[in-house]
């Protein structure tokens, strides 16, 4: 408004001065009036882009308060957040608790322990420390397991970045009151380690809170139509995944559920005690 209210007095006296007169005289020359045109021309101009600017600034922005955020920067932001994670660059161990489920049971078949160890960047190892129910239990785990240990391997080619997946934001949601966006993601190349489906993404950390999804590739001949779903906390610090379950069709024995949770991760250099 002080833009608004100088514009308005500059505006008026520039006006007087244009229409003042010397006594009925017609003795004013046709430059002093071809400048004082231009002046009040000048200052209409300038009374015009002031009075532009202050209905921006008081107004609220334009636009869809709905409308989809930017792509770019959530994915840049996503990226950065995930390449400060320190369990990219820390070596922890957990402790992973399995469920194994036949049909509609409400009741496990199985239930296995087992410790897995992480070594940054690349190497992970696990071993199985307690099971009981059906066997078939431990050999699903142990296939679960061994492809993890397979993926950490192979480095960066499973991660979720713009590298390996492409994106198209959805829709946004709330976890309970935190703001999420939500994301598809689509595998660059068919490959076992990676997953077509969603994520939801963190609107103010920009951490992934879960993904949900099937493998880009059947992850083995036994096995088909894999939905997994992962959750995702902050542990020590650490941003990993916490829970996960897998609902599968196991060739000629029918559809099962993997449930697993991590149940006391530890930050600290075990393994050397792992085999």
């Amino acid at each position: 408004m002080r833009g608004y209210k100088k514009s308005s007095a500059l505006l008026f006296r520039v006006a007087r001065l244009g229409s003042r007169g010397d006594g009925g005289k017609d003795d004013m020359s046709e430059c002093s009036s071809s400048t004082t045109a231009k002046t009040i021309w000048l200052a209409a101009l300038m009374f015009s882009f002031t009075m532009r600017l202050c209905a921006q600034s008081a107004s609220p922005p334009a636009g869809n308060p709905d409308a989809a955020p930017n792509l770019s920067l959530i994915l840049q932001s996503m990226e950065t957040v995930e390449g400060r994670n320190p369990a990219l660059s820390h070596s922890f161990e957990v402790t992973r608790n399995y469920q194994v489920f036949r049909a509609d049971d409400k009741q496990p078949t199985s239930e296995v322990t087992a410790q897995v160890s992480f070594i940054p960047p690349d190497v992970e190892r696990y071993k199985i420390t307690q099971a009981s129910g059906n066997p078939r239990g431990v050999k699903i785990v142990n296939a679960i397991l061994a492809r993890e240990t397979e993926s950490a391997a192979d480095g960066t080619h499973s991660r979720i970045n713009r590298t390996n997946y492409d994106f198209t934001f959805l829709r946004r949601e709330n976890f309970g009151l935190l703001p999420e966006y939500v994301l598809l993601i689509v595998p660059k190349r068919r490959e076992k380690d990676l997953i077509r489906g969603w994520i939801w993404v963190d609107a103010t950390t920009f951490h992934i809170r879960r993904l949900q999804g099937v493998p880009a590739k059947n992850p083995s001949w036994w096995i088909k139509d894999a939905h997994i779903t992962l959750q995702f906390a902050a542990v020590n610090e650490m941003w990993m995944p916490v829970s996960f379950d897998v609902i599968a069709t196991l060739h000629l024995l029918g559809q099962f559920t993997l449930a697993g949770i991590n149940v006391t991760p530890t930050p600290q250099p075990v393994l050397a005690k792992i085999d």
